[in-house]
């Protein structure tokens, strides 16, 4: 694993290349989102497996209770499209140091830096057969996946349909564990003691317009105490007004491409209801570069976004922000907790007390604390409610790919 990632490194820029011709990612941000984060979790799971052991329990002394930890056999992973390196190494890492084979299938859309990865694990001495990646369509090689009566555990990164698809063939085979994370509509809360508000404007922006809001945990809700709200939404607009979005391959770029033009059609109805259930287009709103022939759109900016509107209770995943004002805590925690999702948050507060209530009380996986995205391998990620169930990175991530075993020996 550590010659995996020396191999990740040394590819990084082949790498990042295969990706960004996949998905559209801008090429500064996918050399540090996907090479090397990959690189970085094939080392951390490296350095994991010594500290991964049994336990032996408080049994009387006669008895001598043992807690094995063994690989579960076979693991399938379906990954998306927007970060198919980075999510993918999250799965393959943990999955490999516990002792299992893997079956991963890219995204029909994303598949070319994964069948590079493949090619890289052999050429690092992984044995024939334990990591294989296989393309093809969801409706096809990923319902073989999930079907399969060999495949003990089925992992998961994207949408909530596709999701309890998973589930249910997972039920009509052979009722293998399924971790899903499927996204989110993640609220981004700023009250008016916040520390520093164009700090706050300034990342709540790439919070949502990097990788053109193609991202699981992107800040998609901005909630604004409303004694700032005018001021707040105008510095964020000017901060996102400055966002270049052009080719991702040109290092000069901010804002990448739309993964397709399915998806970008997707992100423009999204504004059209918007507009027609009452809301207000603040910044952007339309198709951007149409002259290239490639699919891209402006950072887009939506105010008077009401909790129930279909913008704040649906993930675009595109360069959408929606902005609701709140009157007090109750108020915001009230607007936070009212979608089916619970992945991710961001509180903005110099109050150190409200920070810990609004930590206790969003429902969220992770709820960043004045700054939004960013965490090593050393936290867990995972949601609650709709966003999904397990975890990806840290320690907690070997939970999906063992089985406990107990041995309960008799001693006299």
């Amino acid at each position: 694993m550590h010659r995996l990632a020396d191999l990740i490194e040394e590819n990084a820029l082949e790498l990042a290349v295969l990706g960004v011709r996949d998905n559209g990612t801008e090429l500064n941000m996918a050399l540090k989102a996907e090479p090397g984060s990959a690189a970085g979790t094939f080392r951390y799971y490296a350095e994991a497996l010594d500290k991964m052991y049994g336990e032996i329990a408080p049994t009387d002394r006669n008895t001598l209770g043992l807690i094995h930890r063994e690989p579960v056999g076979v693991v399938g992973a379906i990954v998306p499209w927007n970060f198919p390196l980075m999510i993918a190494a999250w799965k393959l890492a943990p999955a490999l140091a516990a002792g299992n084979s893997v079956v991963l299938k890219p995204a029909e859309t994303a598949s070319l830096s994964l069948l590079k990865l493949a090619e890289l694990a052999a050429q690092a001495g992984l044995p024939e057969g334990v990591l294989n990646v296989v393309t093809g369509k969801g409706s096809v090689t990923g319902e073989a996946l999930a079907m399969s009566m060999d495949v003990d555990v089925l992992v998961f990164t994207g949408s909530g349909a596709v999701g309890r698809r998973l589930l249910e063939y997972s039920a009509h085979s052979n009722l293998k564990r399924v971790y899903l994370e499927l996204g989110g509509k993640s609220p981004n809360i700023v009250f008016g003691d916040a520390p520093n508000l164009d700090e706050a404007a300034k990342v709540s922006a790439m919070g949502i317009f990097r990788n053109s809001g193609q991202v699981c945990v992107a800040g998609s809700r901005l909630l604004v105490e409303r004694s700032i709200h005018d001021d707040f939404v105008s510095l964020v607009a000017k901060h996102a007004a400055a966002l270049r979005v052009g080719d991702p391959l040109e290092l000069s770029t901010d804002i990448g491409a739309i993964n397709s033009l399915t998806q970008l059609k997707g992100n423009l109805s999204f504004v059209e209801r918007a507009i027609a259930e009452g809301s207000s287009v603040y910044l952007g709103g339309n198709q951007a570069l149409s002259e290239t022939g490639g699919y891209y759109m402006e950072p887009t900016i939506i105010t008077d976004v009401k909790p129930h509107h279909n913008l704040a209770q649906n993930e675009v995943f595109g360069p959408v922000l929606g902005v609701t004002p709140f009157e007090n805590d109750d108020d915001a925690i009230q607007i936070a907790n009212s979608t089916p999702y619970g992945l991710a948050a961001g509180v903005w507060t110099a109050n150190l007390a409200r920070a810990h209530k609004m930590v206790r009380s969003i429902q969220a996986g992770v709820v960043h604390v004045n700054t939004y995205g960013g965490a090593d391998n050393t936290v867990p990620l995972g949601g609650v409610k709709q966003s999904g169930n397990g975890h990806d990175k840290s320690m907690h991530a070997f939970d999906k790919y063992v089985d406990l075993k107990t041995a309960w020996i008799k001693l006299g």
